[in-house]
């Protein structure tokens, strides 16, 4: 496993990384330290990266890790601060109007209800989603219709 072979695999997918990073950092700064974090915590695994699973299946479940804890962090600073408060990202430029109204009503789920539809929205099946997301198939299926009624909710109130 090279570094060459290594930033190949990240440039090919670096759309994970752009989606797990829009959905779970708020400003620029923090877009900008997830995805150094993300970037940095995948090269100190890729040596252990067997091939077992799909580059792209790997890359999440290290992007959603890494994004989870790195969420964590960020309350853990915000309860610190009194009455800090971050408003959701979305670049207008970037984004479609109905893309923006779909990332607004995902920010608005919990943060492993973001990840479930997340990858269910960029095709994975929910067997693949139970191994990334580390909880079994049956939970994933129940999870995922909950979250769907959740969004239809959300979105049908705007």
């Amino acid at each position: 496993m090279t570094e060459k072979s290594y930033l190949q695999k990240i440039e090919e997918h670096k759309g994970i990384i752009l989606k797990v990073v829009n959905l779970y950092a708020d400003d620029l700064e923090d877009r900008k330290d997830l995805y150094q974090e993300i970037i940095l915590q995948s090269w100190h695994a890729y040596p252990r990266f067997e091939g077992s699973s799909k580059f792209s299946t790997w890359l999440y479940r290290i992007s959603l890790n890494v994004a989870l804890t790195f969420l964590n962090k960020r309350k853990k600073v915000e309860k610190i601060k009194e009455g800090s408060t971050t408003d959701i990202f979305v670049e207008p430029h970037e984004l479609s109007e109905r893309a923006d109204f779909l990332y607004r009503a995902i920010k608005q789920l919990a943060e492993i209800d973001r990840s479930i539809i997340m990858l269910h929205l960029d095709g994975f099946n929910n067997t693949e989603i139970s191994e990334i997301i580390g909880i079994s198939k049956g939970n994933t299926n129940v999870k995922l219709h909950r979250i769907k009624q959740q969004l239809a909710t959300i979105l049908n109130q705007k």
